[in-house]
């Protein structure tokens, strides 16, 4: 089914060239005054030397009957043309959809590469009603762009780094591999992060046990790294088996969590170091960006690498960014 308001401006395009001599575009797009409106009678009246009005009706004469598609005509304003669709060429447009491998969708004249970056749970944490709403909105922004011809690249942003995994890793020692693999495995996400993150708070010993364990996590220490893959794994299970239920595409071929993104986090300091954007304020590295300010319009820090030589969620993002525009190819 082609475009109804292609289907109008071919149908008009003999009329207009019969007035301006040459092949002319009747320039129809949606209007809120009517179903649509031709414009293309401004300029041309501009070529001819007329005035719109008259070239418009010159158009309207030489167009003839019209009425098969079009239930009315009328010249408007300057000399715009609008134009209300026939119930008959309304009722051939809508059963050509319906009877359209495609409804009636036309594929993208300019197809390219497109990442959705969706969904995006933390692991040992359950997903709640705003990991629903991404889940499905981002789904369904990925079967659209893919039935238009994009190439979609799928990005399930995970919540798989950070301080948290020293306090979790080390709760997994405590309960046992098996006993927690068993929690995990069966969905109690949340019990198991309350009941470490209660540990933290109450327990003095325990907290410095954490704190080591984040720093053997970061340093990459082998047992570390593979309980986390403990975590990660039964955690993906559980993600998995939601978005089954939801019917949506994401696999663990998706998965692109925020520890994919530690390599390139020191390079995007150095980029921005040598594109002379990081500046240092209070200890930490920072970029000001123009616009980005308090209710006092003062500038506000973005915060690349903290004081203590840690990376912010800012730093995370531009490595994401990075990646997707210059590994994948989005734009």
């Amino acid at each position: 089914m082609a475009d109804p308001f292609i289907s109008v401006a071919e149908r008009l395009a003999p009329a207009f060239a019969a007035v301006a001599g040459v092949a002319c575009d009747p320039v129809v797009r949606p209007s809120d005054r009517a179903d649509g409106q031709a414009n293309g009678a401004l300029a041309l009246a501009k070529k001819l030397g007329l005035q719109p009005r008259e070239v418009a009706q010159k158009v309207l004469d030489a167009a003839g009957d019209v009425s098969d598609m079009l239930a009315s005509t009328e010249i408007a304003g300057p000399g715009f043309i609008n134009l209300v669709f026939s119930n008959t060429f309304i009722a051939d447009q809508l059963s050509g959809a319906a009877h359209s491998e495609r409804l009636g969708v036309r594929a993208s004249s300019d197809p390219h590469t497109v990442v959705v970056d969706y969904s995006a749970p933390n692991v040992a944490k359950e997903m709640h009603v705003g990991h629903l709403r991404s889940s499905v909105i981002g789904d369904a922004l990925v079967r659209a762009l893919m039935f238009v011809g994009h190439t979609v690249v799928r990005e399930n942003h995970i919540g798989d780094w950070g301080t948290p995994f020293g306090m979790l890793i080390e709760h997994l020692i405590d309960m046992g591999e098996d006993n927690a693999a068993h929690e995990l495995g069966v969905g109690d996400l949340d019990g198991f992060y309350k009941s470490a993150r209660r540990k933290f708070e109450e327990s003095d010993e325990f907290k410095g046990r954490a704190r080591a364990r984040v720093v053997m996590l970061q340093g990459g220490d082998d047992d570390t790294l593979r309980l986390w893959r403990t975590l990660v794994s039964e955690s993906t299970r559980y993600f998995n088996q939601v978005y089954r239920q939801l019917d949506v595409l994401l696999t663990d071929d998706d998965l692109m969590g925020e520890s994919a993104y530690n390599p390139l986090l020191a390079p995007v300091v150095e980029r921005l170091r040598e594109a002379k954007l990081l500046e240092e304020s209070d200890g930490a590295e920072v970029v000001f960006v123009d616009g980005f300010t308090n209710r006092d319009n003062e500038p506000l820090p973005l915060i690349i690498r903290k004081g203590d030589g840690g990376y912010n969620y800012a730093t995370s993002d531009l490595a994401c960014v990075i990646d997707r525009v210059e590994r994948i190819g989005a734009r």
